[in-house]
């Protein structure tokens, strides 16, 4: 049962917050989504399995509701409250304005903290040898030697650290770090750790510091994935101790899937190895020869076997066998016999060779320790080490996947090789699981103290199946489920117009049936939003319409052209100053749009958003449905089109009195069997189905 003290606090926070924000209005969805988020963490719905999975419409006010629900919850219950988000707009408003208020009327004292992971901040002994006077940089770090500007930024970074005035932190120095120097400094966790006495005031354990006392921390979904892979609490709080808050949960699933995922060039990863044969003597010296001896050996012979391979089976593939998009996908996970064998040795030969790397990093780091070496040496050695040490773990990630026999049950591995967009005759070899719900299940949620799932859009089809399937949630073990619906009018204050149009999307004329048709829309709205299925098309509407919309005076804002905080300005700007504004956008344009009021009222979908099945997971995915005898269109195309088709609408209405009119350019939702599902899974606007 929840504790009467949880009670008295949460309602003591909604009387403050009535004190707090002008015209406050209770609403009964948050409300109820705040009781419910309390009772599943105390555990009324299931005793131990206390998990909530939450779609909640636009204009509910989630992020308060689990602010309201979690933080009483897990402060009574000292638990860490770690909040998971997939963008970075949320994380920012999270920190800058909603847990600002929340310590306004919560009658407690909390402290709050957005977490990075440890390659967003700067290392800052590999900073000063990459700053040293009396030897070049880390040369063999570099893929090409470092420019005169590359030095002189890193003085300047030095100079700011030790003045205090950068906290190491990449997002906060005032400028774009190039990647190539940011990989010289950055933070890794071979070379840079709490165990070496010189680096506990690093940048990165300083962040950890304030991690470790921090009652709620913000966090991305990829952090949290580094973590749990790493098997929990490493980075971020053990799971048994967290409460976890997974806001847009419908992009963890995809997240999962990258992270158990590997890919690694043949002649790149040659080429790699082969600088660090060179290196490995100059290392072994340091760790001392007597103890490091026998692990050198192990690691060249490794070396000797991984470079001659590696070069072979890129010789080996046969160009013709790619697509066109350069890319050729084994059928069913299965690799021919010859790759197979190779496969099994350079998992063989890069797991020993990563252990024997590791030996002699850890024999250098202590000889360090006990002052043995010169400290300079010894870190610049640890950097290069730990560098290295990260490519062979890949390496042997890559190998072991790829190695690794399909089982008899569940989903095969996608494997595949492409052509390197970097290297001429090179090609990266590349894995990824089909299916990831049994890690996160296994890893996260029959781990965690409490987990709360919530986004706009969870379900598809009116059904929240298929996105259980792919987070490994089960709908039948006292998981508690709740579909709120967002408290706009949608039937007085939003149309939904389907026009009768004489072709579908998929046919050749459609691209110039929308040249035709779009200006008819367009006309006499003062704030648009099209929403296009591809670049392509998209752009060759833009040429085409360009010249009307001169013409007409509109303010063409086509996505791509310019950043997409430069667009959403100038849009902004337009409607400011009364002109008329179209924004021109592609998928990406579908999600995490913010346009209230007047500054979007007329948004036109020009076809119901499927994916097109090209990559080779989705390829692959749709291969194993098939071979189950299933319909990957129907399990997989169709709630994909539909959650997303529900994100593109919900562009319209941002607020309560928000109003203007959808028109979706695609008859299919009429025409096929699929489309009244598809249709009856968006909002509840006034429909205007128009026939010739």
């Amino acid at each position: 049962m929840l504790h009467s003290q949880i009670k008295s606090d949460i309602k003591q926070c909604y009387e403050n917050l009535g004190n707090q924000l002008d015209n406050f209005i209770p609403r009964r969805a948050q409300n109820y989504l705040v009781a419910e988020i309390a009772k599943t963490l105390a555990g009324e719905y299931h005793p131990k399995h206390r998990m909530l999975v939450a779609e909640a419409g636009t204009g509910i006010g989630k992020s308060l509701a689990y602010l309201l629900g979690g933080i009483p919850f897990a402060q009574f219950n000292n638990k860490k409250l770690l909040i998971s988000t997939a963008t970075v707009a949320l994380q920012e408003q999270l920190i800058n304005k909603d847990l600002p208020l929340f310590n306004r009327i919560y009658p407690r004292e909390f402290s709050f903290i957005l977490a990075k992971g440890r390659q967003r901040y700067c290392c800052t002994h590999k900073l000063e040898a990459c700053c040293t006077t009396d030897s070049d940089p880390q040369v063999a770090l570099w893929e090409e030697k470092p420019k005169k500007s590359d030095l002189e930024l890193f003085r300047r970074m030095l100079t700011a650290c030790q003045e205090r005035k950068w906290d190491g932190d990449r997002d906060s120095w005032p400028t774009t770090i190039p990647d190539r120097v940011w990989q010289q400094i950055m933070a890794d966790k071979h070379s840079c750790h709490a165990g070496m006495p010189k680096h506990r005031s690093c940048p990165f354990a300083k962040a950890r510091e304030h991690m470790d006392k921090a009652d709620v921390i913000i966090a991305n979904h990829a952090l949290l994935m580094a973590d749990i892979e790493l098997g929990g609490g490493v980075i971020l709080p053990e799971p048994e101790n967290t409460i976890y808050i997974i806001d847009e949960a419908h992009h963890l699933p995809q997240v999962a899937r990258d992270f158990s995922s590997a890919a690694a060039s043949l002649k790149g990863a040659a080429s790699w190895l082969e600088k660090l044969n060179q290196s490995v003597s100059k290392l072994a010296e340091l760790a001392e020869y007597s103890k490091a001896g026998r692990f050198q050996n192990t690691l060249q012979e490794n070396i000797q076997h991984l470079i001659p391979t590696l070069r072979q089976m890129a010789t080996n593939i046969n160009p013709t066998l790619l697509n066109k998009d350069g890319v050729y996908r084994f059928e069913h996970g299965e690799l021919p016999a010859w790759l197979e064998e190779e496969a099994k040795g350079c998992k063989e030969a890069s797991k020993k060779a990563g252990q024997s790397l590791g030996k002699i990093h850890d024999l250098i780091s202590e000889r360090l320790k006990e002052n043995e070496i010169v400290p300079r040496l010894g870190e610049q050695a640890l950097a290069e080490s730990g560098f290295y040490l990260q490519r062979l773990e890949n390496l042997e990630k890559v190998w072991t996947l790829m190695a690794q026999p399909n089982k008899e049950k569940g989903a095969p591995l996608a494997r595949w090789i492409e052509k390197s967009p970097e290297r001429e005759n090179d090609f990266i070899v590349e894995v990824s699981p089909l299916e990831v719900g049994y890690r996160l299940d296994q890893l996260l949620w029959s781990r965690a103290a409490g987990s709360i799932l919530v986004s706009a859009t969870l379900r598809a089809l009116n059904q929240f199946t298929y996105f259980c399937r792919q987070a490994g949630i089960s709908e039948n073990d006292g998981t508690r489920f709740l579909a709120l619906a967002s408290p706009f009018d949608y039937q007085n204050n939003a149309r939904l117009v389907i026009p009768a149009l004489p072709l579908e999307p998929q046919a050749d004329k459609f691209t110039d049936l929308l040249i035709k048709t779009l200006p008819e829309y367009l006309e006499g709205e003062t704030a648009s939003l099209v929403l296009f299925s591809s670049y392509w098309q998209m752009n060759k509407v833009t040429d085409a319409l360009r010249p009307l919309a001169k013409k007409n005076k509109w303010q063409l804002l086509v996505q791509g052209e310019e950043s997409r905080h430069v667009i959403l300005k100038k849009h902004k700007d337009n409607c400011k100053n009364g002109k008329i504004s179209i924004l021109f956008g592609t998928g990406s344009f579908s999600e995490g749009l913010d346009l209230p009021g007047e500054l979007l009222t007329n948004l036109i979908i020009t076809k119901i958003p499927f994916a097109v099945p090209t990559s080779p997971v989705e390829e692959a995915h749709a291969e194993y449905i098939e071979s189950r005898g299933g319909n990957p269109f129907l399990q997989i195309s169709v709630p994909e089109a539909s959650k997303k088709l529900i994100q593109s609408a919900g562009r319209l209405l941002r607020k309560e009195e928000d109003s203007g009119r959808v028109v979706l350019l695609d008859r299919r939702v009429i025409n096929r069997r699929y489309g009244k599902a598809l249709l009856d899974a968006l909002p509840p606007f006034k429909r205007v189905i128009e026939y010739n």
